[in-house]
């Protein structure tokens, strides 16, 4: 019964572990010694750059170009300011301009580059952790290495890029347009995709990661929370970074280092000083200064390997590498050994044909149980609780409850299953499936997913743990508890990471997941003869979780309620309409948005450019303002060869802060530039041609620099254009009385909010 207890303790241990540590649990004060990161000191730079939102073109964004631009000088260097427009893959133009300074190093070898963003996500979002906080740390890190009185052999090159949020354009006229470019040989890159959490490391290389990874162990940062299957994954997903065009347009290297814990807060107005949490800004510095201080030194031009390594983190060994080159042969040898031991095991009679196929019952009754209750339970969730549509991110306020939840959900379903197989004789044939299981999804990853082949390394101590089953008739139960840790401190944080990373909706992941560890360790659990205790508990937590979820499922000023409105003017039918996203209208919206309310039919309205493509829901007549209108004026109309030359420019003449720009996705345009630049071509990764909406791009709007518009078209084509200008000052704007949020609302992230939008249509015929 002790070793019984002990056993438990020691799992519940381990995975306490696999989670403390991925962070650090202090931070360093504002008296550290000034060779050091202090986390206190970058707060206090982090503070007068997120009061207020400061994206791309607004009057904040000057403030905290200029705020910077004087650190920077305090510290000594030479700061300078790159512009120019660029036109990003999404079809966003704007004029990005780069703060940029220079360490010089002792010899003349490729420089290592230190990236952040300071623009903040339009309209609402203060930009703390998104990426003030990879800001801070630099400014910080590079106080801390200037104060050591080191003198780096490569050169250090800082660039705080702008804007990144629309579309990667700083990053895009550094790569493409400055000579630096060319002398970097790698990139550390900061980032943040919510306020919390740990930062995780991701390789950003078009070849062999082998010489990065080798660097990176070598520079021995302290909390290394890092595993080739996130970058797998993250490679799957439209999440580039600012690091993105470094890699596709100048072939160079680097680590993004990002935390993506309270998603939530994710480019709203929650984004701010106080909801960033102090020990992810510590990991933040953990990164750099020993990456910054290994680098600099290093030979950058020995990067480039066509070889890559699995890699992944653990406890007290850190971060663990070996080459691709290891997947099959480690992967043969486990078959078998596997082999091996189900022939020792029958013919030593230490596995049951019979209790086998109960193992096999047990454990695929749990998995399929599990993940099918947990998908259709979240689905059943949306339902009850439809508020949680309107949180655009697909991470609720609640959704950590959420996830133990779901994970009390697997482990209950588990123990009920393996209570109706108990035996403490027959433990090594249930043993059997999960290793058969596990072997498989090594098998599919080492074909389709590589980054996820060290999932081998746990079913080799699986493969130990029958071996000992098969020569002990009374195996020593705190050992094989011991050889369960290495599966619960390596695969227990990505029961967690998944849904924090991707979403609820796949919820149901952790709970296969769960279950896939439950098996891993059934040599231990399914020895305990009380499992329907362990049910009860877990049943028990269960609902004390969902519980828990459903008192904190309402909107409060801690849990805001994201919400939308805009004013939409059309000034060719002189008409004018309320539009919202939302389709939970509130008491706020509800004074423009009423009963009877028009619905958008997807299929006739022009959606603006959104994260996740997200189109207006209802509209409403509102009452037409006399706002001052574009003016639109041609510069060219010429035929020639068959083709109309055209050639206009749109001037605002109320400080339009951004112009959304569509047309029949039929028509046919060619030679198109914007602003000078030149759009719509494969070269930019946005092929105009191959558009499937009617959106061109849009304009976002800095220096009230008009938009200056040239394309070609068929000389027969009747080709209408339509602009919509949009401001952000719905609720300042004085012809239109809009009341301030409750404080229990705040602007609904990833859409054209809180505008007031004027339509015109241009005719050329």
């Amino acid at each position: 019964m002790l070793r019984k207890i002990i056993s438990v303790l020691l799992i519940a241990l381990a995975i306490y572990w696999s989670f403390k540590a991925l962070l650090p649990n202090t931070i360093s004060a504002k008296d550290a010694d000034s060779n050091q990161f202090s986390t206190a000191r970058a707060l206090e730079k982090l503070k007068p750059m997120s009061l207020g939102p400061h994206f791309l073109g607004n009057k904040e964004h000057e403030s905290v170009r200029n705020y910077l631009v004087n650190e920077l000088r305090a510290l000594g260097l030479k700061p300078e300011i790159q512009e120019g427009y660029s036109m990003s893959q999404w079809g966003n133009l704007a004029k990005a301009k780069n703060i940029l300074a220079r360490i010089k190093g002792s010899q003349n070898t490729k420089a290592l580059l230190l990236l952040s963003h300071y623009d903040s996500n339009p309209h609402s979002s203060l930009g703390a952790s998104d990426a003030g906080s990879g800001i801070v740390t630099i400014l910080e890190g590079i106080r801390a290495y200037m104060a050591d009185g080191k003198k780096p052999k490569n050169d250090i090159i800082i660039l705080f890029s702008d804007g990144e949020e629309l579309g990667l354009n700083g990053a895009d006229i550094f790569v493409n347009q400055h000579p630096w470019a060319k002398d970097v040989g790698l990139v550390l890159n900061f980032e943040a995709r919510g306020s919390g959490g740990p930062s995780y490391m991701l390789v950003e290389t078009n070849q062999g990661n082998s010489q990065l990874m080798k660097g990176f162990v070598e520079a021995h940062p302290e909390y290394p929370v890092a595993n080739s299957l996130a970058y797998s994954i993250y490679k799957m997903l439209p999440n580039d970074t600012d690091l993105t065009r470094f890699r596709e347009d100048g072939n160079i290297d680097g680590f993004n280092f990002a935390f993506i814990g309270d998603h939530f807060d994710y480019h709203t107005a929650l984004d701010n000083f106080e909801r960033l949490d102090r020990n992810t800004l510590e990991h933040q510095g953990s990164y750099l200064m020993p990456l910054l201080s290994y680098f600099s030194q290093a030979d950058l031009t020995q990067l480039k390997s066509n070889d890559d390594q699995i890699y992944f983190n653990v406890p007290f060994l850190k971060t663990v590498t070996y080459p691709f080159s290891w997947i099959f042969p480690m992967l043969i040898i486990a078959f078998g050994l596997f082999l091996w031991l189900l022939i020792y095991g029958f013919r030593n009679q230490r596995l049951s044909g019979k209790w086998l196929g109960k193992g096999f019952l047990a454990f695929f009754g749990s998995l399929i149980l599990s993940g099918g209750i947990g998908f259709f339970l979240w689905k059943l969730l949306l339902t009850i609780y439809p508020q949680y549509g309107e949180i655009l991110h697909g991470f609720t306020y609640n959704g950590y409850t959420y996830i133990a939840a779901f994970i009390s959900l697997a482990m209950m379903i588990s123990f009920f299953i393996y209570s109706k197989f108990h035996t403490e004789t027959k433990l090594a044939s249930l043993f059997v499936a999960p290793l058969t299981f596990w072997l498989l999804i090594c098998t599919i990853a080492a074909f389709a997913l590589e980054g996820a082949s060290f999932f081998i390394i746990p079913v080799y101590f699986g493969l130990l743990s029958l071996f000992i089953m098969h020569r002990q008739q009374k195996p020593n139960l705190i050992l094989l508890t011991l050889l369960t840790v290495p599966v619960l401190m390596i695969m227990s944080p990505f029961v967690k990471m998944f849904p924090v990373g991707l979403g609820l909706k796949i919820l149901f992941v952790s709970c296969i997941l769960t279950v896939m560890i439950f098996g891993l360790v059934v040599p231990v659990l399914g020895s305990i003869k009380h499992k329907n205790r362990f049910t009860i508990v877990f049943g028990v937590l269960t609902l004390w979780f969902l519980f828990s979820a459903h008192f904190n499922s309402d909107f409060s000023e801690d849990r805001p309620k994201p919400n939308s409105l805009v004013y939409l003017l059309d000034s060719d039918t002189h008409t004018a309409q309320w539009a919202t996203y939302d389709h939970l209208l509130d008491d706020w919206t509800q004074n423009y948005i009423s009963q009877e309310k028009m619905e958008v039919q997807s299929e006739n309205q022009n959606v603006f450019a959104s994260k996740y493509s997200t189109g207006l829901t209802y509209t409403h007549k509102a009452p037409v303002k006399m706002l001052p209108e574009p003016t639109i004026e041609y510069i060219q109309d010429t035929i020639i060869n068959g083709f109309r030359n055209i050639e206009l420019i749109l001037i605002s003449n109320r400080s339009a802060e951004r112009i959304e720009v569509f047309s029949d996705s039929t028509s046919v345009f060619k030679n198109t530039k914007v602003n000078g630049v030149l759009a719509f071509s494969d070269s930019l990764g946005y092929n105009f041609s191959e558009r499937k909406n009617n959106r061109l791009f849009s304009y976002y709007v800095s220096d009230e620099e008009p938009l200056k518009l040239s394309f070609s078209v068929p000389e027969n084509q009747a080709t209408t254009l339509q602009f919509y200008e949009a401001t952000f000052d719905l609720l300042t704007n004085k012809k239109i009385t809009i009341p301030q949020r409750k404080s229990n609302m705040i602007p609904k992230p990833f859409v054209l909010n809180d505008a007031v939008i004027i339509k015109k249509t241009v005719q050329i015929n």
